[in-house]
């Protein structure tokens, strides 16, 4: 995988995103609401991640569980677009970072589509505090992180984790701990994971 060469600009914004397609998005939701309706709030968590991301002034790269799509909600003139690669989730993450260094990059956070709360000022908060700190996360209300940002990859990060628990942020923050490394901790936010998770706006009647 090759990054478009913007010198101008070494900030890196990853977007992790599945596929959009019923029964196999926000599963864990459809058990409640269907997979129809768990397809549409997705689309919708999707649409909210597009509006925050398309006018930071970062690159963006959009990288698929699946396979990419040209046409899409996704534009090609803002997004570059790629296909996540690897077994488990924290390779598919690693690999993603480590293209993203290869390819000069200096800050790199990435974020997924799961977070109506997040905004474009929080990512943009995560990039300032880079400029400080060796890596960065946002705590998720469920235990995991909705960000994570980092100057040099570390690849240790991405090993030795239950990923999709509530375990996953405290044992990424005892490897900062671990490995000395300067961190700066983004107020706790809420993943829509589950109907109970739904703001009102994102509600179905």
């Amino acid at each position: 995988m090759k990054f478009s060469d913007d010198p101008s600009n070494k900030n890196l914004l990853l977007i992790f995103y599945r596929n959009p397609t019923s029964g196999k998005v926000k599963t864990r939701l459809a058990r409640t609401v269907g997979d129809d309706k768990a397809l549409y709030i997705y689309q919708q968590l999707a649409t909210h991640t597009r509006h925050i991301t398309e006018n930071i002034d970062v690159q963006r790269a959009v990288y698929y569980s699946d396979h990419i799509e040209r046409d899409d909600i996704w534009d090609n003139l803002k997004f570059q677009k790629f296909a996540q690669s690897g077994e488990s989730l924290g390779q598919r993450m690693a690999n993603a970072f480590s293209a993203g260094f290869n390819s000069g990059h200096t800050s790199i956070c990435i974020i997924g589509t799961d977070c109506f709360e997040l905004t474009s000022s929080v990512i943009e908060d995560a990039f300032n505090k880079l400029q400080k700190a060796d890596v960065v996360i946002g705590p998720a209300a469920d235990g995991g992180y909705y960000l994570l940002g980092m100057n040099t990859f570390q690849p240790g990060l991405f090993e030795n984790k239950s990923w999709s628990t509530s375990t996953v942020a405290e044992a990424t923050i005892k490897d900062f701990l671990r490995e000395g490394l300067r961190f700066e901790q983004l107020d706790t936010l809420r993943d829509v994971d589950e109907e109970k998770d739904l703001p009102d706006a994102l509600k179905i009647r």
